[in-house]
């Protein structure tokens, strides 16, 4: 088995032979260009190009998507099994007051969403194979951690670090993913990526329900064997991504040396500057801050993310409180994960189909305005069960279709990693609320906790999603008609390339 030192240099050679001796700079960590890319497909007619397009995408799907949606089920597995725990004795065991569980859920957001930002630079230094697996083993510690501990201070503790550890990964694939992919083909990937959240909410609820059954073996509580059995799952899957996780297109070492230019050649056709290398600067983080699609897509995030943690962590004690016993309830928030799963993928399908994700989260989240007004307007358990299946439609097929959005609509590498770790570190911030609102004075109904949910659902994500789907197509009129072609006037074609998404010609995914 070959070791990182000798991959990271059989990566260097294969890119060396793809761009050409005349387009490598001497030293290592050097910048590569990709303009005079041969075109190995030279010759072919458009059918032949077709069909080496359809096998490349294909041998792409299957080396990437698989392994890092199983990745972000257990992510999501690890960070919200807390809530099956709830349901099993876990507040009590440890004497836990209300406010010091719900502190428990919000230390976790608040490491998640501060260090975020960072990660995706972390990623492209240090490669893609080495950055998740380290976070991954590093999040398994913590997990195993979590089933070990005997107070609130350990749980605490824990808590912390498993946000710091899992902040890297959802952030880390989306923009990884973006880099392989033309705009109108990632949505949909991003789609069967992000089903795995709900998938594992599905298969969380049953597992939980298994392994609760472990209770007293070793002198522990179920609870804790949750914890300890799914983070030892997840270290093992850590040191297995070591060789499962694949670097960027350039460094890819299962794509043959013509399908490497294929792959940086249908990007450069997509106007996406990330078939480049490119050296991180600072003005890359401050174009990032400074843009206003910044700012309107972590609205639009804030609103979906608020909402998903909310329902995630709390469906099963809403359950429970509808007259079910434990294990029941923990069953019982299978259904509702399993209909958002195919909902999520469908709409990724649909949204890369018509380039209308504006529209597509628009249409989406009144299933989630409608499912959490019936939870909020009715007491009848069936009503209200009928209300949780709505909330998933309307949530999770947003949160995979919003980063498709932001990704679609930013050009440069870094400042779209940078905007990327923004967006999803905001969204995830407001975890901290979505901790705090089911409080258990107010059950059975919970009225502010889905109060809460719908302001989000209604205020940031479809209030959110109008107004930028609006700016950006007056921003397109304004671009199409010449407006904007003043802003390369005098600019050399670097100076111009390096404009990323403001350039005149670049024209925003609505």
């Amino acid at each position: 088995m070959a070791s990182a030192t000798e991959r990271n240099s059989d990566s260097v050679l294969n890119e060396e032979k793809i761009i050409g001796d005349e387009h490598v700079e001497q030293e290592r960590g050097h910048r590569h260009t990709i303009e005079n890319l041969p075109d190995p497909d030279a010759g072919l007619s458009e059918e032949e190009r077709a069909d080496h397009d359809r096998k490349l995408l294909r041998k792409l799907d299957f080396q990437l998507i698989p392994w890092l949606s199983f990745l972000y089920l257990i992510s999501f597995l690890d960070r919200t099994n807390i809530g099956n725990a709830k349901v099993d004795g876990l507040q009590e065991d440890l004497k836990m007051t209300d406010s010091q569980y719900n502190n428990s859920l919000t230390i976790f957001f608040i490491s998640y969403s501060v260090f975020e930002p960072l990660t995706n630079v972390m990623l492209k230094r240090l490669r893609p194979s080495v950055f998740l697996p380290i976070i991954m083993l590093w999040w398994g510690i913590c997990m195993t951690c979590m089933g070990l501990v005997h107070n609130y201070a350990g749980l605490m503790t824990a808590r912390w670090w498993l946000g710091v550890a899992e902040a890297g990964l959802f952030p880390g694939v989306n923009y990884y993913l973006s880099c392989w992919y033309r705009r109108s083909e990632f949505g949909i990937r991003a789609a069967i990526f992000f089903s795995a959240a709900a998938l594992a909410g599905s298969f969380g609820g049953l597992l939980a329900a298994g392994i609760a059954k472990m209770g007293g073996v070793g002198g522990k509580p179920g609870w804790a064997w949750i914890f300890i059995l799914e983070g030892l799952a997840t270290i093992l899957v850590g040191i297995a991504s070591y060789w499962m996780v694949h670097d960027f297109p350039a460094e890819a070492t299962f794509l043959t040396p013509d399908d490497r230019a294929r792959v940086l050649r249908r990007l450069r056709a997509d106007k996406q500057a990330s078939a480049a290398h490119e050296d991180f600067q600072m003005k890359y983080f401050w174009q990032s801050v400074k843009d206003w699609k910044t700012l309107m897509f972590a609205i639009i995030y804030m609103g979906a993310d608020g909402a998903l943690y909310a329902f995630s962590l709390f469906l099963p004690t809403i359950l429970k409180q509808l007259g079910y016993t434990a294990t029941k309830a923990n069953l019982l928030s299978v259904p509702p994960y399993a209909v958002a799963a195919v909902m999520t993928v469908l709409i990724g399908w649909i949204a890369d189909r018509t380039k209308q994700r504006g529209l597509c989260n628009i249409f989406v989240c009144i299933f989630g305005i409608i499912g959490f007004s019936m939870l909020l307007g009715s007491g009848k358990p069936n009503v209200q069960y009928a209300g949780t299946f709505l909330g998933a439609m309307g949530i999770y097929p947003c949160i995979a279709n919003t980063i498709s959005w932001a990704s679609n609509n930013l050009e440069n590498l870094y400042k779209r990693g940078v905007t990327l770790g923004f967006v999803i570190g905001w969204g995830n911030l407001n975890g901290v609320v979505s901790s705090n609102i089911y409080r258990n004075k107010d059950k059975p109904r919970f009225f502010l906790g889905h109060g809460v949910v719908l302001v989000y659902l209604t205020v940031f994500l479809f209030g959110g999603s109008i107004a930028t789907r609006t700016l950006l197509a007056w921003e397109n009129k304004k671009r199409k008609s010449g407006a904007r072609d003043v802003w390369i006037e005098g600019k050399s074609e670097q100076e111009i390339h390096e404009l990323g998404d403001k350039r005149p010609d670049f024209i925003y995914t609505l």
